[in-house]
């Protein structure tokens, strides 16, 4: 497959010809009917307008799930939103399909998007395995407030940029929330480089397959795990050791 002929030209471009009334619908993988996504949604998102629901979702998805790009099988069923919340871990593909997930669940359209990122501020080992600083796929979510699209990136929650350095990524409900081009201490941390195009569903098949492409160690690691596998590391300490000695440097 041609992966490149896969970029698109904008950031709204639905690849999947979904109509917008699939955006409050359950699906395969956005599994908003699941009874613990529409209790915990509920509890979270509680009462007022769709904005303050959105809000508190957000962090919760956010912090409430720590970032972690070796603790997820490439496997479909753990892609799942309910398997996610379940897992209490995540990286941006399935913390985006939550999120998602909870705001369809609070009755507030919600669809997935997709961008390649340079992501200068990875670890040496994930570098390593991946072969490469580029992150196809980063996925975020699109959701639907005041007639428009915005975008929100609940990824990584904020113990987890304390360690690195990194700003947290805020969202006001408002505007994009989109990654910072430099850390606090004016180092380069992510460029975006094209877009993937928005989905209903997360395109699980698309996305291993590019990934099989992109970086065959790491997913091969990926698909040998079990549901309940890992990758070797601990993705937090990496990078609080190597920020620390990129201080002292």
């Amino acid at each position: 497959m041609d992966f490149d002929a896969l970029k698109t030209p904008q950031d709204d471009t639905v690849r999947d010809g979904a109509a917008f009334d699939t955006y409050l619908r359950s699906s395969e993988l956005i599994d908003s009917d699941h009874p613990e996504i529409v209790a915990k949604a509920k509890k979270i998102a509680g009462t007022g307008s769709d904005r303050d629901k959105a809000l508190r979702l957000y962090y919760a998805v956010r912090d409430g799930l720590r970032y972690d790009p070796y603790k997820t099988p490439m496997k479909r069923e753990a892609y799942r939103a309910s398997a996610t919340l379940a897992a209490g871990h995540g990286y941006c593909v399935n913390k985006a399909g939550l999120m998602a997930a909870f705001c369809r669940a609070s009755g507030i359209p919600a669809r997935v998007g997709y961008a390649d990122v340079r992501n200068h501020m990875t670890t040496r080992r994930l570098a390593e395995l991946m072969g490469s600083d580029i992150f196809y796929y980063h996925g975020y979510t699109d959701v639907w407030l005041d007639g428009r699209w915005i975008k929100a990136t609940p990824a990584f929650n904020k113990e987890l940029t304390d360690r690195f350095g990194l700003k947290p990524l805020e969202w006001d409900a408002v505007s994009d929330s989109i990654y910072h081009p430099f850390d606090l201490g004016g180092r380069r941390h992510m460029e975006y480089l094209a877009y993937r195009g928005v989905f209903a569903d997360i395109p699980f098949d698309e996305i291993r397959d590019a990934f099989r492409h992109y970086y065959p160690r790491l997913t091969q690691l990926q698909e040998s795990m079990s549901r309940d596998g890992t990758v070797d590391g601990d993705f937090g300490a990496e990078g609080a050791a190597e920020t620390k000695q990129g201080r002292q440097e």
